[in-house]
């Protein structure tokens, strides 16, 4: 089976519904389709709906887990640092993809400031702000790990 090809249908049938860009995806688990979708970051009016997050969001709804080891994921472009933490996240280990992000760049969806934030070449992109003494923030730690201690 064409893996990329159904991201790529997929992507395809969502620019023509106006729901996204020209990314895609699809989440294969042991031979067996998972998922197949294109970005909805204009349905959703979600910067966060690239294809490759839907596509994870979508496959741990379907297959009841955070979980996605056991997965692989096919971009018709190149993750964005973004989707690479949530693949990283998700477990997943392997990645194909077709377009680059040097491909992106040049069509008008360039992460650029976001792949040169990560490197420390520009820390304009963003302000961090560390807030100190906030006991009820800390407070979250000790709540988490009592709750599952109950289990």
């Amino acid at each position: 089976m064409d893996y990329m090809k159904l991201a790529v249908d997929a992507t395809i049938e969502g620019m023509n519904k106006k729901i996204g860009g020209p990314f895609g995806s699809t989440i294969v688990r042991n031979g067996e389709v998972v998922v197949a979708i294109g970005n909805t970051v204009l349905r959703d009016t979600d910067p966060s709906a690239h294809a490759e997050m839907v596509a994870i969001r979508e496959a741990c709804k379907k297959l009841g887990t955070l979980d996605l080891s056991d997965c692989e994921i096919y971009a018709t472009c190149e993750p964005c640092p973004m989707c690479v933490g949530a693949i990283i996240w998700s477990g997943i280990k392997t990645v194909y993809y077709c377009s680059t992000n040097e491909d992106a760049h040049v069509h008008g969806f360039s992460d650029k400031h976001l792949r040169n934030y990560l490197k420390g070449e520009d820390d304009s992109v963003l302000n961090m702000v560390k807030v100190e003494n906030r006991e009820d923030c800390d407070h979250l730690w000790e709540h988490f790990h009592k709750l599952n201690e109950e289990k």
